[in-house]
């Protein structure tokens, strides 16, 4: 029976790639109570412009204050995403915390992915540098590869770089755009692009398996909302007296 939706992973394994991201979304929604909103300061300033100049009502002005403190963890979550399709293509494997993230199983191929092209200091360069040239050099038919899912052009190409002042290079260490990693893993031209066009079918289909499963509501969310209805302040207000009430004229709010 054909696949429904890719042809280069089965269908169970592309749901239980989006299964594993849709539990971590729900997770880091999970992990923000109202303590550890209030960690980092509320710029209650700032939520004021973006209430009225982005028209958002104070539920929606939360939501988008709290999906931005978890933007990190998320970003983290969408590359383990990558490297479990990728090890689902038959002849590679995910490391699971080997000190790789993709290999062959014939171990002709080690990679490191990275989601965006930018998330590495020198230092991290550097590091990862090294280790891709010690899987090259321990494993001499192997390729290694720099892997930038979301990288500024299309390449595959050697990694010569000069990072903090040395001049790093080796004829089997590369860099490689998410768009040519897809298609020399999958052999399949446009292989990340398929992903792309059938990941919003897919979700839904996934989503619609478990609609009365799964919540993503934060407890955040629901203790401000509960203060301020006993406060009688609006959420804003509550927000703000809870994080600046020691500033001065701010514990008069009602």
């Amino acid at each position: 029976m054909a696949n429904k939706y890719l042809s280069y992973i089965t269908d169970e394994h592309l749901m239980l790639c989006i299964k594993n991201l849709h539990n971590s979304y729900l997770r880091a929604k999970a992990n923000v109570s109202k303590r550890k909103f209030y960690t980092n300061k509320i710029d209650i300033v700032k939520l004021t412009f973006d209430a009225s100049f982005n028209e958002l009502d104070e539920i929606t002005l939360i939501k988008t204050e709290i999906n931005r403190q978890i933007d990190k963890s998320i970003n983290n979550s969408i590359g383990t995403f990558h490297e479990q399709i990728l090890g689902g293509v038959d002849g590679f494997e995910i490391g699971n915390f080997s000190g790789f993230d993709i290999k062959a199983s014939d171990d002709t191929l080690f990679a490191d992915i990275k989601n965006k092209h930018n998330t590495m200091n020198s230092s991290s360069a550097e590091s990862l540098f090294q280790k891709l040239a010690t899987y090259a050099d321990t494993y001499k038919q192997a390729q290694c590869y720099w892997v930038q899912i979301l990288a500024k052009s299309s390449f595959n190409e050697k990694w010569f770089s000069d990072i903090n002042g040395k001049e790093y290079s080796h004829s089997r260490v590369n860099k490689i755009s998410g768009d040519q990693f897809y298609k020399l893993l999958t052999g399949k031209e446009n292989a990340l692009f398929e992903l792309y066009k059938i990941l919003p079918i897919a979700i839904s289909d996934y989503l619609n398996s478990i609609k009365n499963e799964a919540s993503d509501n934060n407890s955040a969310l629901q203790e401000i909302k509960s203060s301020s209805e006993i406060s009688k302040r609006s959420i804003l207000d509550e927000i703000t007296f809870e994080n600046y009430n020691y500033y001065l004229g701010f514990d008069k709010l009602k």
